[in-house]
């Protein structure tokens, strides 16, 4: 439970600045686990140059050392020489990593953990039971201090008898008892420390109700972008990606570094994309009917990227018209891709649209399709004003404007574009990074909520609207609905299979870069009650740069946040930055439909067989499930792409006109590729009880 002061010092210290200053292992490091499961980094070939506490002679090896340091309390960092065979300790602060042969450098890893990862036990008093987990810290704000405390027993005796207490942590430096503020309330992160020890109430977990986490999942990359890759019969592959640093990004950098997560198998595997010579940080993204993710402007704000799932492959499209990042896009019911706005990257200014066609590799500037009607005011000027449009393509090539401004629009994407006002989504203001997605397009049904008025340092809201929209270019219908139960900025929104929409992460105040005020507590929308129920918390803050997305099994991915800008350029150190905000991992939700009343894992439909893996646009699709399963119904939503809050690719499209015959049920698919956007989707089988199948995915085709 480190005071504030030691966490700048933590924060400053490992992260420490120099010309020739190291951010990661020059060659290839191994981790020593301690005996209470601290985790420590051994690099070979390097030193920490700076103030020593003290040297241990006649030490054996360097695993003899990072022993040394994990029996210490105060030992968070240690040097082993070669030569010598003396083992240092290092201050925390002031110290600079540099290659140097004759030393291996050992790091105690400050890691967030959703599970306890070593010597967890219980404790039990006043009809309470707590668990027990050594070595490890909760960081936040505390409710109460006692000092002078002389042992963990005495802590726990403490947390037991104050009323509120649901988790408590001990100092064994400074023999200081920390009773933690409300989680529900307050931001509140576990992580290995070995100084501290930490207790915490044990409560019905009621997957039934609550839902349930996976333990953290650890990526190579901060995974700023997500796309579920397409894949036949089913899909079980995410591809995430950051910028041309794993943890890093500030100008055009060429390249971009991408991690592969298996999320059936769990493999995880790293991939550097230079062949395009494009830094995909801070793009739109769309995907095409043939399931090609086409992936614009960015860092490298002219350039376009195409990743193709068939051959796992990239490859350079054309440019745009207009160097843009931040902007959106969205597929167009034609199968083209209209974008946006974008004037965080390239030209300082307000962009107008432009579509792409895939068929001749070609943009058009579609001048009348004006940005100006959909800007936000922000402090910071334009370069903030225009991003993060809220698309949705729709009927005859037509684009709708959500938001996030309080203003909607209809844009056109044929000739030279067209812009016709659609009506005042929120009277009371604009909603940056706010979350947006259609839970049923057959009805022509938005969700949004959340955002905050300017892009960063602005207080987010809880605000939460239905709009319905109609015919193109006629005034859309908004119904203010209730608010969620936390203001957020910078959290995402996924819509699944049942219709309901489970909204993760964000922050009471929008902050870029930091994990201050997150909310960890997800919560879901029911838009047949129009209500808001609190699910089981995160373990990590998911503000700026983080992403969540719909799996192929009806579970929910959610990972990322923070990543640092070197001022420099490519390549350079990102010693200056905090990386406690940093979040390379992720975790997968388990929605409360998975679940029976008992918590036990509920029986789901069976998909047998499809007539067919692609189909047109109003056309047939036969589903064969296993028998038993009657009086089911089917949904497709289509396959999402998310980075900043924004996934223009998912949409949910309900199958309303089936026929069921036995096990067999033959669905006619809506006939307006409007509704129905051409691409790849997830076909869900939903029991009458509500549990979703694993989903099979269809290709809909023009």
């Amino acid at each position: 439970m480190q005071s504030q002061t030691l966490l700048a010092v933590l924060s400053a210290a490992i992260l420490f600045q120099s010309t020739n200053a190291l951010n990661a292992c020059p060659g290839t490091d191994t981790v020593f686990t301690g005996t209470q499961g601290i985790r420590y980094r051994v690099c070979p070939g390097t030193d920490l140059t700076g103030p020593t506490v003290s040297v241990t002679p006649k030490v054996a090896s360097v695993a003899a050392c990072a022993k040394l340091c994990d029996k210490s309390m105060d030992c968070f960092k240690a040097v082993y020489d070669t030569r010598t065979k003396d083992c240092h300790f290092k201050e925390i602060a002031g110290l600079n990593w540099v290659a140097n042969d004759r030393y291996q450098v050992v790091q105690a890893e400050q890691v967030n953990i959703a599970r306890c990862p070593a010597g967890e036990w219980t404790y039990g008093r006043n009809k309470k039971r707590y668990t027990v987990c050594p070595g490890t810290d909760i960081r936040g704000p505390t409710e109460k201090v006692f000092r002078g405390v002389a042992d963990f027993e005495k802590c726990a005796y403490l947390c037991a008898n104050w009323a509120t207490c649901k988790a408590a942590v001990y100092d064994k430096a400074e023999s200081v008892c920390h009773i933690k503020a409300d989680a529900r309330s307050n931001t509140l992160i576990w992580s290995t420390d070995k100084r501290y020890d930490v207790m915490r109430l044990i409560e019905p977990s009621a997957p039934a109700q609550n839902g349930e986490w996976s333990d953290l999942i650890h990526l190579p990359v901060i995974p700023v972008a997500a796309y579920v890759v397409p894949e036949y019969p089913v899909s079980q592959r995410l591809l995430v990606f950051s910028s041309w640093g794993v943890d890093a990004f500030g100008g055009p950098g060429g390249r971009t570094q991408f991690a592969d997560y298996n999320y059936q198998t769990g493999a995880v595997s790293a991939r550097t994309v230079s062949n395009t010579q494009h830094d995909m940080f801070c793009p739109a993204m769309s995907s095409l009917q043939d399931g090609r993710l086409v992936i614009q402007g960015g860092s490298d704000a002219n350039a376009v990227t195409t990743y193709n799932p068939a051959s796992n492959s990239f490859v350079r499209s054309a440019n745009m018209k207009m160097a843009r990042g931040y902007q959106s896009s969205c597929t167009t019911s034609d199968n083209r891709i209209f974008t946006i706005g974008g004037a965080y990257s390239g030209p300082r200014m307000g962009k107008d649209g432009e579509v792409y066609d895939p068929v001749t590799n070609t943009w058009t500037a579609l001048p009348n399709s004006k940005i100006a009607p959909m800007l936000t005011r922000d402090h910071e000027g334009i370069w903030r004003e225009d991003n993060h449009a809220w698309l949705f393509g729709w009927k005859n090539k037509s684009v709708f404007q959500a938001g996030p401004s309080k203003a909607m629009n209809w844009y056109g994407t044929t000739g030279k574009g067209s812009q016709v006002a659609a009506g005042i989504r929120d009277p009371i203001d604009d909603a940056m990074c706010g979350i947006f997605v259609m839970y049923d397009a057959t009805a022509g049904k938005i969700f949004s909520a959340g955002g905050s008025s300017d892009y960063t340092d602005s207080d987010a809201n809880a605000r939460a609207h239905i709009t319905t929209i109609g015919e193109p270019n006629t005034p859309a219908k908004v119904e203010r609905v209730a608010d969620m139960t936390y203001p957020r900025g910078f959290s995402n929104a996924v819509v699944l299979p049942d219709g309901c929409i489970l909204v993760t992460g964000g922050q009471r105040r929008s902050k870029v870069f930091t994990d201050d005020d997150g909310a960890l507590y997800p919560e879901i929308f029911n838009p047949a009650t129009k209500t808001w129920r609190v699910l089981a918390p995160e373990a990590v803050p998911r503000n700026y740069h983080s992403v969540s997305i719909l799996l192929a099994d009806g579970r929910v991915f959610s990972g990322g946040g923070g990543l640092c800008y070197v001022a420099q350029g490519v390549g350079r150190s990102s010693a200056n930055c905090n990386k406690l905000v940093d979040h390379a991992d992720g975790q997968i939700f388990s929605p409360p439909y998975l679940f029976n009343q008992d918590g036990t894992p509920a029986k789901r439909p069976t998909i047998t067989s499809l007539s067919a893996q692609s189909v047109k646009v109003g056309g047939t699709l036969t589903v064969k499930v296993d028998v038993g399963t009657t009086n089911a119904s089917l949904v497709l939503v289509r396959i999402g792409s998310v980075t900043h809050s924004v996934n223009t690719d998912q949409r949910r499209v309900p199958l309303n006109n089936v026929r069921a015959n036995g096990n067999s049920y033959t669905a006619t698919l809506p006939n307006d590729s409007g509704i129905l956007i051409p691409g790849a989707y997830f076909l869900f089988v939903i029991s009458k009880q509500g549990v979703p199948s694993i989903a099979q995915t269809v290709q809909i085709v023009l």
